[in-house]
């Protein structure tokens, strides 16, 4: 027996089942990046070259959940005294997480039309994770978050999506990942995760809907 075209494609792309998503850059903006940083020193006359040396020197640490936020604080910002006071500077940083609602949207609707599960997979401190979460309704539509700060691992390690994949139950060839960091998405790749390099609405909408996503 002959089978069609399409048979023939359907047998080498198994169906998707679960949604891989980072956060930040592609459900919202990043939560504390060079430029929310940047924007900090700026606002609170911060001298950039030592903070951002501190930083690089700490937020690893604080991104596997290592640190509190309050610890990162004392060795990046407050480790000498300053005149404004740690609730102002907590709050410039929660301030700096804007979503991207398109794109919540175009996973919700996914979701309820094809009975997705969804996962985020991100590197994400403790406390900008729980407020994101909280304040955009992450939850509402995500079904389990394998965040760094939960988890202890950071991408581009690979055993992040392998535990992303044990968690989900799931493997890798019905599953796709949606990342705007080109590394990430090579690693996700390398496991046999379907993947897209994310870079606007319509491109990733496109890219959904060649993996039968529409």
């Amino acid at each position: 027996m002959i089978r069609s075209t399409e048979e023939k494609t359907m047998t080498k792309a198994p169906a998707i089942t679960c949604v891989f998503l980072d956060i930040g850059g592609v459900l919202l903006t990043n939560g504390w990046d060079h430029h929310a940083r940047k924007r900090a020193a700026t606002i609170f006359k911060l001298e950039w070259a030592e903070m951002e040396h501190r930083h690089h020197l700490t937020f690893e640490a604080y991104e596997v959940g290592k640190l509190t936020l309050e610890e990162y604080l004392s060795l990046t910002i407050f480790y000498e005294e300053r005149p404004f006071t740690r609730a102002q500077f907590r709050r410039f940083m929660f301030s700096q997480s804007k979503s991207y609602p398109e794109m919540i949207e175009l996973v919700r609707k996914l979701k309820a039309k094809y009975g997705l599960k969804i996962a985020v997979v991100s590197n994400e401190a403790r406390e900008l994770n729980a407020y994101r979460i909280r304040k955009f309704k992450l939850d509402r539509f995500v079904d389990a978050f394998i965040s760094s700060c939960f988890v202890h691992l950071r991408k581009p390690d690979a055993d992040l999506f392998r535990l992303a994949l044990d968690i989900v139950q799931a493997p890798a060839r019905q599953v796709v990942y949606i990342d705007n960091t080109p590394m990430f998405v090579q690693v996700a790749e390398g496991l046999g995760i379907r993947s897209i390099l994310h870079t606007d609405y319509r491109s990733t909408c496109a890219k959904l809907a060649s993996f039968g996503l529409q």
